[in-house]
């Protein structure tokens, strides 16, 4: 009797695309048209499977019902936390939602989220994200709560299981972000880890102008399974929908852990090799434009033939989990980055839109990154009367070593109307910088944090609290040449507080702080500076609701960040400027029927510059921040016989300006994308066929206004048709 429930329950998985039952829950799945008794289902724990992000023994979140999201995820220090009983705002997507939507990078994966947009890297080709407004550069995203180890520019899909949004300042929980961007939020992606169950996976896929394959295999050893090992691998090559547009990408990632009674082990070792040649550029404006230039004039633009981006990483980490007694664990982990870059880049400088007048100009930065990064600490559970502690002790430090150049080469007179298209003849005059990196910078990040998750009144009530020192400390260089020091302390405190007041609505409500690395800027002449960290304050406050078929989160936020600038003496400082960020934000998700999942939102954000030089821009609105944008996404099952289903997704985002004066007004724009997934077999293999088309009217519109307060205009995605096979043997 108990293998046939056991049968019933792994075919009622394998129907709704599940791959596996969590950690530490029991053996349900999460579909209500399952048909399956859950009071006999509870019983099954004989064929739990675990899958753990890390060396943890509480493995993942399992997925809230659709699957397309989990129940909750990792809040910083504290580990997993339940979404209800969190006083913060966090979505984890999950790897079915992942491989659903065909996506192929982080990018790809938070086109699903209503509070998040994805931009162009200033000057290059990275990805960048806006969570509440404030960037978020793509190497500033955590690797299992570890920054600065995961490939710098692009983040492919095969390097993880989950992508977590945590909205909001979360240094407290994290450590301070090293880059000095992810005010408005961060986002912490966790590591594939082996199943109990064996997997050998592999997918191909094309976009109809290029393909790739990938391969997942996993497999657990030892009399009780004690040993995991898992191995991704993928390769992609060919063009994209953009004219003369081509992309090449190898990676390889092995995986490893231990179970044992009182001791976890894990770790990662990766290489990723991603190129990139003769891609469109963003657009610069200069500040002498005082009208915007048509995106679909752009969008027969594509780049020079002499431009490209090659991205060369090693990567891992380690991560150890002890047992001192049942109520308390000590942990350490350590992780590296080991990158090589080299790129010619190009960009169209616009500076009179009814003439179409620009500047072509051209650089090359190689670049060299070596980045470190550790946390240790002890995490222990007690009660003192009827309060329930989960008391931890942690402490991070970050090292990163940068050495880069820039050579640039003579800027040609252009037009944007009528472009050219030149040889490599310049690349002689990039002053020899070709395979030279001096030293650019050593930062080193260090902070040790004490906090107490308390729950009492039966577990409604939790109060999570506590501080962070941390000690931001650069050495700043020009090309090799030491200029300056800059260094800084703060004890950052923080607060937040949970109330269930039913079993499915909670409240919350959030204080933080938070001391960011000062970010990179620009003089006029365009020398690189180094500004000075500074505190960045957010408050929160908002309720949830969960009935275990539909959750969702409506919230309040207050967020500040200073800017910086550059002073009479040439160098960088923290000015009385400051950008407030503050609005409401809504998402949804579930299964409405049961055939019908939904996931979406909504975001209003005001924003307002203070204290500006000389009053220039008080009042006015932040460049590049919208004041609405939101998501609407559904998957239906078809009522037929075959397991088929189709999806469809529809991206609103409001309008905004593109300069500090508000003069320059980007127009609102929408996208539909449209799929479809087939789940059969053939002979026997269980295959999934997916069927995408992103931006169905193959609209034309400018995407994004600016990266770090720059007027960076990047061009909309042109319509891509995706198809796939995923074969699982």
């Amino acid at each position: 009797m108990l293998k046939m429930k056991q049968l019933c329950v792994m075919m009622a998985c394998a129907t709704q695309g599940f791959t596996y039952v969590y950690a530490n829950e029991v053996a349900e799945t999460e579909h209500p048209a399952a048909n399956i008794d859950s009071t006999e289902v509870q019983t099954l724990e004989a064929i739990n499977v675990v899958v753990s992000a890390d060396a943890s023994a509480n493995g993942l979140m399992k997925p809230y019902a659709g699957g397309q999201v989990a129940t909750g995820g990792k809040v910083g220090i504290f580990g997993n936390q339940k979404n209800l009983e969190t006083p913060f705002n966090i979505t984890s997507y999950t790897q079915q939602y992942i491989q659903d939507r065909q996506a192929k990078s982080v990018g790809d994966v938070l086109q699903a989220d209503a509070g998040v947009r994805t931009a162009k890297g200033y000057g290059n080709f990275q990805e960048a994200y806006f969570i509440r407004g404030f960037a978020l550069a793509s190497d500033d995203t955590a690797y299992n709560g570890l920054y600065g180890i995961l490939p710098r520019q692009y983040i492919p899909t095969e390097l993880f299981e989950r992508v977590e949004v945590f909205k909001g300042a979360s240094a407290f929980l994290n450590g301070a972000i090293p880059g000095g961007t992810g005010i408005g939020g961060s986002i912490n992606l966790l590591p594939k880890r082996a199943s109990n169950d064996p997997l050998t996976r592999v997918t191909v896929g094309t976009n109809f102008n290029g393909a790739y394959v990938a391969s997942d295999v996993s497999r657990r050893f030892g009399t009780d399974d004690q040993f995991g090992m898992r191995v991704n691998t993928a390769y992609h090559d060919g063009g994209t929908e953009i004219d003369q547009e081509k992309k090449t990408l190898g990676l390889a990632l092995i995986a490893a852990d231990y179970k044992g009674e009182r001791l976890r082990l894990s770790g990662d070792f990766g290489y990723n090799n991603n190129r990139l040649s003769e891609n469109r550029p963003s657009l610069r404006l200069t500040n002498a434009v005082t009208q915007l230039p048509s995106a679909a004039q752009y969008a027969n633009y594509h780049g020079q033939a002499w431009t490209y981006s090659n991205e060369e990483d090693l990567f891992g980490s380690v991560r150890a989990e002890y047992d001192l007694t049942d109520a308390t664990t000590a942990y350490a982990a350590y992780g590296f980055r080991k990158s090589e870059e080299a790129g010619v880049y190009s960009s169209q400088q616009l500076s009179d839109t009814a003439a179409g007048t620009a500047k072509l100009s051209a650089s090359m930065i190689p670049r060299k990154d070596r980045n470190h990064s550790a946390e240790l600490g002890v995490k222990t559970k007690f009660e003192t009367g009827a309060l329930k502690h989960q008391v931890v002790a942690s402490g991070s430090l970050y090292r990163a070593d940068k050495r880069y150049s820039y050579g640039y080469a003579t800027s040609l007179n252009d037009n944007f109307y009528d472009p050219i298209y030149t040889e490599d003849s310049n690349i002689d005059k990039w002053l020899g910088v070709e395979g030279t990196y001096p030293k650019a910078g050593v930062s080193t990040l260090k902070s040790f944090a004490l906090g107490d998750n308390i729950s009492m009144l039966d577990d409604r009530l939790t109060l999570m609290l506590g501080a962070r020192y941390q000690e931001v400390d650069q050495d700043v260089y020009s090309y090799g040449t030491y200029k300056y020091n800059i260094n800084k302390n703060q004890l950052t405190p923080a607060l937040g507080v949970s109330y269930k007041l039913t079993p499915e609505w909670s409240m919350y409500a959030n204080y933080i702080e938070a001391l960011v690395q000062g970010e990179a800027i620009l003089d006029s002449e365009g020398n690189n500076f180094i500004a000075d960290p500074f505190v960045s304050k957010q408050k929160e406050l908002g309720v949830k609701y969960e009935n275990g078929l539909i959750g969702g989160t409506l919230n309040y936020f207050y967020t500040d960040r200073q800017k910086a600038s550059v002073n009479s003496s040439g160098t960088a400082q923290i000015s009385q400027a400051t950008n407030i960020h503050q609005g409401l934000e809504f998402n949804a998700y579930g299964q409405l029927t049961d055939s019908i999942k939904i996931l979406g939102g909504a975001t209003w954000i005001d924003t307002e510059q203070k204290d500006t030089y000389q009053g220039l821009f008080d009042g006015h609105r932040v460049i590049g921040v919208p004041e609405f944008q939101a998501n609407v996404e559904a998957d239906w099952k078809l009522p037929i016989e075959q397991d088929v289903s189709v999806n469809g997704r529809v991206v609103y985002t409001g309008s905004t300006y593109a300069n500090n004066a508000n003069t320059l007004k980007l127009k609102d724009w929408t996208r539909v994308d449209l799929g479809a997934n087939y789940k059969t077999q053939i002979k026997s293999v269980p295959t999934s066929l997916i069927f995408s088309v992103t931006n169905v009217l193959d609209k034309d519109y400018w995407a994004s206004a600016s990266v770090n307060d720059y007027t960076y205009l990047s061009l909309s995605e042109p319509r891509t048709f995706k198809l796939s096979a995923t074969f699982d043997f």
